[in-house]
């Protein structure tokens, strides 16, 4: 299928409803209810989802300045954290891949614990690596590549020693 925006669109029924919740305020709706329960119960709610993990990200607000919390799903890489600014396959990113890219210092709340980050897109050969790894994680993502015509970026978060 080609990258161009002129001819990448969601083929299949599957494919339009994600492209349909994407570019809606469902992440943003369901965000701010996984995030407090997550937060009220220390991830005992919220931390395993299904198949995937998920982590609180706080970023500060490139416009505000003020903290701004969502759950993502992660995978481990080593020490590393994972994460994918798919934004649900919208063809715009996600506000806190916006976020990190003016502020890349972050905190994360995996389960119980929380500490600060520092975020980073993984260069080419890291992506290359890691992106079918991400795909047999969450084959969501996979969907997601089909519908946007933007390359998804693949964030690093690394603990602040």
């Amino acid at each position: 299928m080609s990258t161009s925006s002129a001819t990448r669109r969601p083929g299949s029924g599957a494919q339009w409803v994600l492209k349909k919740i994407g570019e809606s305020p469902f992440w943003r709706t369901s965000g701010a209810i996984h995030g407090w329960f997550y937060r009220a119960t220390a991830g005992r709610i919220g931390h395993s989802m299904g198949f995937v993990k998920n982590l609180l990200l706080t970023t500060t607000g490139k416009k505000t300045g003020q903290p701004r919390t969502c759950p993502l799903v992660y995978m481990a890489d080593g020490g590393r954290y994972v994460v994918v600014a798919s934004n649900g396959g919208a063809d715009r990113p996600p506000a806190w891949w916006l976020n990190l890219e003016k502020t890349p210092r972050a905190r994360v709340q995996v389960g119980a614990d929380t500490f600060d980050v520092t975020a980073a897109p993984a260069d080419r050969e890291e992506r290359e690596r890691l992106w079918p790894l991400l795909k047999k994680y969450n084959p969501l993502y996979g969907q997601y590549e089909q519908i946007t015509a933007r390359t998804i970026p693949v964030v690093i978060l690394r603990r602040v020693p």
